[in-house]
């Protein structure tokens, strides 16, 4: 096969696979059709409606071009990773329509930001007026970040593609990597499964609490799945304004620590666990990367607001401290208190723990952002397994482990992946914090919205507004992406679109 046939195949099959996760994740805007046509918002039924063609319609072309490629060539690592970049982008175009249709966006730019923003499980907002959205397009804002925390491709993977040729190259592609079971499409489907049982508990469980807060029946349910879908995919939208504030509720925040907990955790965690290794989350390196770096960070914002007496016992530093702390190093984005709160009130020692434990983030393969607790976990290995190594005899060999659902061998390659990752986040987030200075704002300021973003967290020091530079808003999208995906599989696709430009140079400068 030379190699223009071969580009030619590469695009087809990219965009075979493209257009299935598509179509999967377009065809979910019946959900809020049908919530719109129960509440009788007509006009938000048309805007679905339209929204819905356009995204069909496009998933399909799509499918249409490139399915005589399909088993001619084997799918390679480069055309999964491609499959799951390319259809963010495109999906974040397609799912903003309803956004812009509906009147409680700036632009197309804003509705694009709030879109990627669910995806992502970030949680920042510029749609306007949360009180007054209509109940179909807040069902589309919930399910964006569920589906979003969970996977696109691991939606198409469970319910639509047959030949999952190569399937496991678009998972990885999607910042997942674990493997539950031998079959990936099992593994996805265990995924979905999981989270449906954990969405029917949750949501039980705040739907009682709602009404026990004093919610009337039918908005205490849609609250209490709302609240469940961001908490479980540590997303941070909420139906309100106020975020947490709305409820007021102790219960509700305690709650909400949970569900968010449990949901930054590993699937495979999850999966261990339901499968009878309870042991597991006392083993696992992660969980125990959590508890210290969730511990000590809390104790030193806790510190931080008592010196400055910020809330009058513990508490208050408890329900407002520890709680966005923990929204923070879980990468939720929940928040009960105001967003310049954290810069009037807390005082700098404070806001720099919190973004500390935003750029940590959760748990690798969950639907939490950040360096991730793994990699924190082997980097701090790999240095003490150095320090060991000095300190021992040169003649012996020495063989260091880490326990990651089994006990693995803590390699140079290993350690160096993940501190490779690192680095990429900390200039993310370095440039982040640049260009928020650039445009005038504070550098802590800067430095706790570039966490955010970079960390995919969602809690904000009231940087993020419809009226930030459009320059910041930009970035923050790329941000929020880049940092998802977890960088490779966005590398490969720019390296991709770029070798294909420079063939196309050459050849017309023949």
């Amino acid at each position: 096969m030379n190699l223009n046939k071969k580009g030619i195949y590469d695009i087809k099959i990219i965009s075979y696979y493209t257009g299935f996760v598509i179509l999967g994740t377009a065809g979910l805007m019946v959900l809020p059709i049908f919530t719109s046509l129960a509440f009788r918002e007509w006009n938000v039924v048309i805007d679905f409606v339209i929204s819905l063609n356009i995204g069909l319609g496009t998933g399909f072309v799509m499918i249409l071009f490139g399915r005589d490629a399909v088993g001619k060539i084997k799918v390679e690592w480069k055309q999964g990773l491609i499959v799951a970049s390319l259809s963010w982008i495109i999906l974040m175009f397609l799912c903003a329509i309803p956004y812009k249709l509906s009147g409680h966006v700036g632009s197309f730019l804003d509705a694009t930001f709030d879109v990627m923003s669910g995806f992502t499980t970030t949680g920042l907002v510029l749609t306007q007026d949360l009180e007054h959205l209509s109940m179909g397009l807040n069902m589309w804002r919930f399910i964006l970040t569920f589906v979003g925390g969970q996977g696109m491709v691991v939606l198409a993977l469970c319910f639509l593609v047959k030949n999952t040729a190569g399937a496991y190259k678009m998972y990885v592609g999607e910042g997942k990597d674990i493997e539950l079971v031998p079959n990936v499409k099992g593994t996805a489907r265990i995924i979905w499964e999981i989270s449906m049982i954990y969405l029917a508990v949750g949501t039980l469980v705040l739907w009682i609490n709602g009404m026990f807060i004093g919610l009337k029946p039918v908005s205490a349910f849609f609250h209490g799945l709302f609240i469940f879908m961001s908490a479980w995919s540590t997303g941070g939208f909420a139906p309100m304004t106020q975020n947490m504030l709305y409820y007021h509720s102790m219960s509700y925040e305690i709650l909400t620590i949970v569900f968010f907990i449990i949901g930054s955790f590993n699937f495979g965690l999850h999966y261990a666990i339901w499968s009878g290794s309870r042991k597991e989350i006392f083993k696992n390196i992660e969980t125990q990367s959590f508890f210290v770096t969730a511990t000590l960070t809390s104790f030193f914002v806790a510190l931080g607001l008592s010196k400055l007496n910020v809330y009058p016992n513990a508490l208050g530093i408890f329900r407002k401290g520890v709680y966005n702390l923990l929204s923070a190093h879980t990468t939720t984005g929940f928040a009960n208190v105001y967003s310049r709160q954290f810069f009037l009130e807390w005082g700098d020692f404070a806001v720099l723990m919190m973004i500390i434990a935003m750029l940590i983030g959760g748990s690798a393969c969950s639907t939490a952002g950040g360096f991730k607790g793994l990699r924190v976990g082997l980097v701090f290995k790999g240095i003490a397994a150095d320090v060991k190594k000095l300190l021992g005899s040169e003649r012996k060999v020495s063989v260091f482990k880490y326990h990651y659902m089994k006990d693995n061998i803590l390699g140079d390659g290993v350690v160096k992946s993940s501190a490779f990752i690192i680095i990429c986040y900390m200039v993310l987030f370095l440039i982040g914090t640049g260009i928020g200075t650039y445009y005038g704002y504070p550098i802590l300021s800067s430095a706790f919205e570039a966490a955010s973003v970079t960390g995919n967290v969602g809690l904000s020091i009231g940087v993020v507004a419809p009226s930030m530079p459009t320059g910041l808003k930009i970035y923050y999208i790329i941000a929020m992406y880049l940092g998802r995906l977890e960088f490779m599989s966005i590398f490969v696709l720019v390296g991709f679109i770029a070798g294909g430009i420079k063939k196309v140079c050459i050849r017309y400068s023949r």
